[in-house]
């Protein structure tokens, strides 16, 4: 793990297909739910301050958290922190507020998917600097909202489906994904796979 203050050298990893970031997570069960889905997919995770657990390695073996070493992740002491050290390219903020679809909008490897706490969503200020770049999960209208490591898990999923119809990211036969070289995320280049 990272922090803004102190950066741990890791062994090279390759880059992120996407950086999901959790503003002010309250519940451990979801932040845990969510660090497995980034292992799963390759994806960052960054976590904002203030957290409402500790994350520490002791704590993160208590609760049998077995593939925390594995995860990317960086914490960050406020948004303001995050946005001078991660300086994303592509921020996407997901909101129950918003009236564009996750469907309408174009994933890109490298994007960055910015999610709420549990409680209280995003700020609103936020969703005011970014009206273009909000988006949200249809449903139906007498619902309140999704559980946030469902939303971050469809979220992902949609990036990757959008990505595999590109042929950014190819599935193996096996049923397994490939990711795309750092270079060819930058770049937006064509994977080419002979299987």
């Amino acid at each position: 793990m990272t922090t803004d203050r102190e950066h741990t050298h890791q062994a090279a990893r390759p880059a992120p297909l996407f950086h999901i970031v959790l503003h002010e997570p309250e519940i451990p069960n979801n932040t845990g739910n969510i660090g497995r889905t980034c292992v799963a997919t390759g994806c960052s995770l960054h976590l904002i301050h203030p957290l409402g657990f500790d994350t520490s390695a002791k704590a993160c073996r208590r609760a049998g958290l077995d593939y925390w070493p594995r995860l990317d992740v960086t914490e960050h002491l406020s948004v303001d922190a995050f946005m001078r050290h991660q300086s994303p390219r592509r921020l996407w903020l997901f909101s129950t507020r918003s009236s564009r679809s996750v469907f309408d909008a174009a994933f890109e490897p490298g994007d960055y998917m910015l999610f709420g706490k549990e409680t209280a969503g995003l700020p609103a200020s936020l969703l005011d600097a970014h009206p273009d770049h909000t988006l949200s999960f249809p449903m139906l209208a007498q619902e309140r909202s999704l559980n946030l490591a469902t939303a971050v898990c469809a979220a992902a999923y949609e990036g990757i489906r959008q990505l595999i119809t590109k042929r950014l990211v190819l599935v193996r036969t096996d049923g397994r994904f490939e990711l795309p070289s750092a270079k060819t995320a930058q770049s937006g280049t064509r994977l080419v796979h002979k299987w």
